[in-house]
Formats: structure tokens, C-alpha cells, sequence
């Protein structure tokens, strides 16, 4: 697909996808360059406690090598050894250290096994010298010959500068000339790791572009993330539909059972059963309002359930009673008022002469 239609940003959904396969914008550069500066500096803070140490380590193989042979295993072998990997220890470790917490501020900790899978095609010798000479591998050598143009001319600089002090350094003591050069080699490394520094932000930045650019979609791509992360909209309309008819379902099921419809008379309708012999108190069975109360008055007419109209226990039952729950004490006068009502009515019905079918539709 051409890039022109990759127009929007990607979403969220598919940056995790590509941190999973380990896709994380990152500056080699970034993390080499300042782990070479951290032991540059490291260097310079232990180097001036060296020389006392270096000058007792020279003097005791000179004179260990007037009165015996240094082979390996002389004790003066083993502790020069010891004492160098002792001097370069602080050194390997913060620029260790500095490199890892690089990579870490980049991207992260990262985890991708897929990552980790071989790929036989990195050991192809034909692909890997067509990548080398491929214009994304001239266009990388290129670049890195800019940094490295700018190091050349920074270290001719100071050459230059101290060329007086070069062409005399017969002149200069034994004991001068050490720190004289190791403070040039210093500044240049210093002013080196500068120039990198810089170059490896830069690098850094147009990684993240690159990433960026590369992980972009199009509107159509977005359109079916979304779909795929919110439910596709038939599906989610199909179980809106089940639902409705599940919750039909036990409505029609719980007002059937309803001993009687307590109304408001249209906004609210609570259905309340009650059973002398083997409930304590009445139970409100289902409640709604608008629409759910037209229904449950519906169904009540449709089942021959008792409707009473009865505005503020209605509103009170549905506010402070949820379904499946019994009344509280302070509903029971009101409540047994509209269940002896409805009994009375009920008993009517069953002797000759009753008024019909107790439908209630207009009882008070």
C-alpha cells in the first residue's frame, strides 16, 4: 500500500503490537556515546590516584628483575594483574551501567521473544553484502563520516595549537610529561564525545520520526482497529437485542407472579408478591419507569395481575426498594392497606355476582 495513504497516527493498540515484536525507537549511538563519555570522565577522576600507585609497581619490577627472572607465576606478576584490573574495574562498570540506563530511557525494559526467533536470511552472505552497498547502507556510512570529519578536525586543532609545545618536549621533564599529554588526550576525547553526543540526539530524533512514520496507517486500518477493539456494530446490536429479550423475559416471568401492581399511575409501576403462609413480608419483584412501567402494567392487565394506583408509595417503593428485596417496616401499614384491598377485591371475584375478571385497572 503506498505510504501517501498511511495519513493517520497510530493508535495505541498498534504500538503495543510492535513493542511485542520489540519495535522500540532506539539510538545505538545514543547509548555508545555516553557510555564512552561516562568512562572518559571516569577515567579522569581515578587516573590521578594511579600515578603514585604505577611508580611503586615499576619500582619493584625493576628491582625484582636485577636480582631474579618475572615469569608468570612471580608473585609480583599476579599482583600487577590484580592491581590493573582493580584501576579499570570502576571504569568498565559505569560505562556499563551508563549504557544500559541509555537503552532504558529510550524504550524501556522490553521482553519480545519473537525478537529472540532465528532468521536464517541474516546469515545469507548475498543479501547482507546487497544491504552494505544498497543505498540505505552508503546513506548510513555517509553519515558517520560527517561526526568522524569533525573529531579529524578538532584533534588537527589542537595539534596545531600545541605544536610549539610538541617540537620542544625534549625539553620538558619526565615527570611533566605524562599529565601533559594525558590532559591533550583528555580534551580531545572530551570535545569528541561532544561532537557524538550531538550527532547521536540527532540520530536519536530521526529514529523516533522513522518509527513513527513507519507505524502509521490508514483511515480504513483505523476503521477496522476500532471495530475489532469496540465490537463490530451488528454483533453488538444482535446482543443488545438478546438482552432486551432476556430482560422481557423475566419481567413477563416475575410480574405473572406478582400478587399486585403498585402505580404511579404512568411513570412508575412496582410489582409486589406476597404469600401469607411462607413469606414474612411482600417482595417487590420488578419495578421500572416510563417505558418498563408501561410494560409491567401491560403484562399485569395481560395476566389478570391487580393494578393499584397509589402515587406515593409507588414513587417510595421504587426509590427505596430494589428488586428481590422485601419492603421495610415503614411500607408495612401502607402496603397491607393495598394488599387487603386486593384480597377483598380477589374474594369478590370468586362469589357469584363478582365484577369480572380482577384486572384493577382502575382500583384505588
Amino acid at each position: 500500500m503506498a505510504d501517501k495513504d498511511r495519513t493517520e497516527k497510530a493508535t495505541p493498540r498498534r504500538e503495543r503490537k510492535a513493542r511485542e515484536k520489540g519495535q522500540v525507537p532506539r539510538s545505538r549511538e545514543l547509548g555508545g556515546t555516553l557510555s564512552l563519555l561516562s568512562a572518559i570522565v571516569a577515567l579522569s577522576w581515578v587516573a590521578p590516584r594511579w600515578v603514585p600507585q604505577w611508580r611503586s609497581l615499576w619500582r619493584d619490577n625493576l628491582s625484582l628483575a636485577l636480582t631474579a627472572d618475572i615469569t608468570p607465576d612471580t608473585a609480583l606478576f599476579r599482583t600487577a594483574g590484580t592491581t590493573v584490573l582493580y584501576w579499570i574495574a570502576p571504569v568498565l562498570c559505569t560505562a556499563w551501567l551508563v549504557a544500559i540506563g541509555a537503552m532504558f530511557a529510550q524504550g524501556g525494559f522490553v521482553f519480545a521473544p519473537v525478537a529472540l526467533s532465528a532468521k536464517w536470511s541474516r546469515l545469507n552472505p548475498v543479501a547482507n553484502l546487497g544491504q552494505l552497498f544498497s543505498t540505505r547502507g552508503l546513506s548510513r556510512v555517509a553519515k558517520s563520516l560527517v561526526p568522524l570529519s569533525i573529531i579529524a578536525y578538532l584533534g588537527v586543532a589542537i595539534i596545531m595549537r600545541d605544536w610549539g609545545t610538541l617540537i620542544r618536549l625534549s625539553e620538558m621533564g619526565y615527570a611533566q610529561f605524562p599529565g601533559w599529554l594525558f590532559r591533550r588526550l583528555f580534551e580531545i576525547g572530551w570535545k569528541s564525545c561532544g561532537v557524538l553526543l550531538v550527532w547521536a540526539a540527532l540520530d536519536y530524533v530521526l529514529q523516533r520520526f522513522n518509527f513513527a512514520k513507519s507505524l502509521r496507517m490508514t483511515k480504513q486500518e483505523v476503521k477496522d482497529e476500532h471495530k475489532e477493539g469496540e465490537g463490530n456494530p451488528q454483533t453488538k446490536r444482535r446482543i443488545r437485542m438478546l438482552q432486551r429479550q432476556m430482560r422481557r423475559r423475566r419481567l413477563l416471568q416475575a410480574v405473572k407472579e406478582a400478587t399486585v401492581v403498585v402505580t404511579n399511575p404512568t411513570h412508575y409501576a412496582v410489582a409486589l408478591r406476597y404469600d401469607l403462609d411462607t413469606m414474612a413480608a411482600p417482595v417487590v419483584v420488578a419495578k421500572g419507569a416510563d417505558l418498563i412501567a408501561l410494560e409491567i402494567r401491560r403484562i399485569a392487565q395481560w395476566n389478570g395481575v391487580p393494578i393499584i394506583e397509589n402515587k406515593p408509595l409507588a414513587q417510595l417503593l421504587y426509590r427505596s426498594v430494589e428488586e428481590g428485596q422485601f419492603i421495610p417496616a415503614k411500607l408495612y401499614v401502607a402496603v397491607a392497606e393495598i394488599l387487603a384491598l386486593v384480597y377483598k377485591m380477589q374474594s369478590r371475584n370468586r362469589h357469584p355476582g363478582g365484577t369480572g375478571p380482577g384486572t384493577g385497572g382502575g382500583a384505588h
